[in-house]
């Protein structure tokens, strides 16, 4: 029996709507945008920024300024012109409920489906082969106008995960239901030993009950802007084929310790990418996203010290002649890792963490939640280069905790929003929403990773990984030869 909303909740509904729309319009209007229009929000908020400056120092001086007859105009101005001005908001406002609309009807019917990659006891293939699959993989899509804002026509993204149940390890991953036979051909051209079944969803039989368990959860950021990448397999000699007991895997050290996690715990890895690509107004988007090959190419001339253009130095000695930087050890890492990353696919990614635990287990979600932040982070970070950091997480602020504090209110607000935001962070890994409506860039941005970069963090690991409770099958199951005489 379907369940029948009453007028009030409808009403509250459309009210946080208009109010998330506001919030998105607000966001567009305050920070600056990654493309085209820079100048402008700049030139804006100079004047703006301008203006207070100047009725300040006025006003500490005691200089007396017209403020009425300015703020009387002022009105008029915006009274006068209402005509032109609330149209494009409020064509504004419609179009972002339309495609939030159409979008969530596109995600609907497309369907959606968790496979899992079920892993045999022999792997001899390096993470190489994972980059040539996530290569493989990288679906762009093209769409027209009509496509975009009729049809709600939107890009695929697929989510890698990693779940230890209870210290049982299982590698998933979601995508559109009608994405399965291409991954299947690519993931078997890379792994033809593995086998790959559709799974029940892991995430949706796990119910979140506060106080009578625990849950947190957490995304990663980069530390740095993304045109540096992380330590990759390539860093860790991975890309060579060695003898197993050679290999270093910085997969291994996570696997361990999801391997090591109690009954009554579980944890979630999802990692969600999309192909990247330039999107604008025909993507539904009102500023270009930023383009990433540039902002490399920028940051090599930074560090070298040279101009863009003529490619050579742009500081010169009393005589003319440019002067040649010297490079560190360093600098010249740095700008072979940004140069190699250049050459990649990239993909457009976020990653998020859920930790649970039951009452029996209580005791152990300080230790496991830190140790496991450490696990994740630590082999691909670098102080050269770029690394993961603590993003947004379900919890309320160290400062906003030291403020409420002296208030009294530092309890009462955690038991509050804490467990409202676990909810919405499990709704939101349970969709596997992220690019789009629902949660479109809720609490966290995507950031640019290239396919070897994800490949580092999610492939298929070799005999290297010796996990007790990391399930391995003995061999694929394979269809007869067609020559075998009947």
């Amino acid at each position: 029996m379907a369940h029948k909303h009453t007028l009030a909740h409808r009403l509250k509904h459309y009210v946080l709507e208009l109010v998330e729309i506001a919030g998105e319009m607000a966001h567009e209007i305050l920070l600056p945008p990654h493309g085209h229009g820079v100048g402008a929000w700049y030139g804006i908020w100079g004047s703006v920024i301008s203006t207070v400056v100047i009725g300040w120092y006025a006003h500490s001086k005691g200089i007396v300024l017209p403020i009425s007859p300015v703020w009387k105009e002022a009105w008029d101005f915006v009274y006068t012109w209402y005509p032109l001005w609330l149209p494009i908001f409020t064509f504004k406002a419609f179009i972002e409920l339309w495609l939030k609309y159409i979008r969530l009807d596109y995600i609907r019917k497309a369907g959606e489906i968790l496979l899992e990659i079920r892993i045999p006891k022999l792997i001899t293939k390096t993470p190489k082969a994972m980059e040539l699959f996530f290569t493989a993989m990288f679906e762009t899509g093209s769409v027209e106008y009509n496509e975009t804002y009729w049809d709600g026509k939107i890009r695929p993204w697929f989510s890698y995960e990693i779940a230890s149940i209870g210290g049982e390890i299982h590698f998933y991953v979601w995508m559109f239901a009608k994405y399965r036979n291409s991954f299947e051909a690519q993931i078997y051209a890379q792994y033809p030993t593995v086998e790959v079944v559709e799974a029940e969803d892991y995430a949706k039989k796990k119910v979140y009950h506060p106080p009578h368990n625990f849950m947190w959860g957490t995304y990663f950021i980069l530390q740095k802007p993304d045109v540096f990448p992380i330590l990759t397999y390539i860093d860790y000699g991975l890309d060579k084929e060695t003898e197993e007991e050679f290999k270093v895997d910085p997969m291994s050290t996570l696997l361990e310790y999801l391997g090591s996690m109690k009954k009554g715990e579980e944890v979630w890895i999802q990692i969600l990418s999309q192909a990247y690509k330039i999107r604008g107004i025909k993507e539904g988007q009102l500023y270009a996203d930023k383009d990433w090959v540039h902002e490399g190419h920028e940051q090599i001339n930074k560090i070298m010290k040279r101009d863009p253009h003529t490619k050579s130095s742009r500081s010169q000695t009393a005589t003319g002649f440019p002067i040649v930087p010297t490079l560190t050890d360093g600098e010249k890492k740095q700008i072979e890792a940004i140069e190699r990353s250049l050459e990649k696919r990239s993909f457009l990614t976020t990653i998020r963490l859920c930790y649970f635990a039951e009452k029996e287990v209580y005791h152990l979600r300080s230790s496991s939640v830190s140790g496991l932040l450490g696990t994740f982070r630590k082999p691909f970070n670098s102080n050269l280069l770029n690394g993961f950091k603590l993003g947004w997480y379900t919890d309320i602020s160290d400062q906003t905790k030291d403020f409420l504090f002296f208030f009294g209110l530092k309890n009462w607000a955690m038991n509050l929003y804490i467990p409202i935001y676990a909810k919405l962070f499990i709704d939101a890994f349970r969709r596997r929403s992220f690019f789009y409506p629902p949660y479109r860039n809720w609490q966290s941005k995507p950031y640019v990773l290239t396919a070897e970069e994800l490949a580092t963090m999610y492939h298929i690991p070799g005999q290297v990984v010796t996990t007790p409770t990391f399930g391995r099958i003995p061999s694929k199951k394979v269809e007869p030869p067609a020559n075998l005489p009947i």
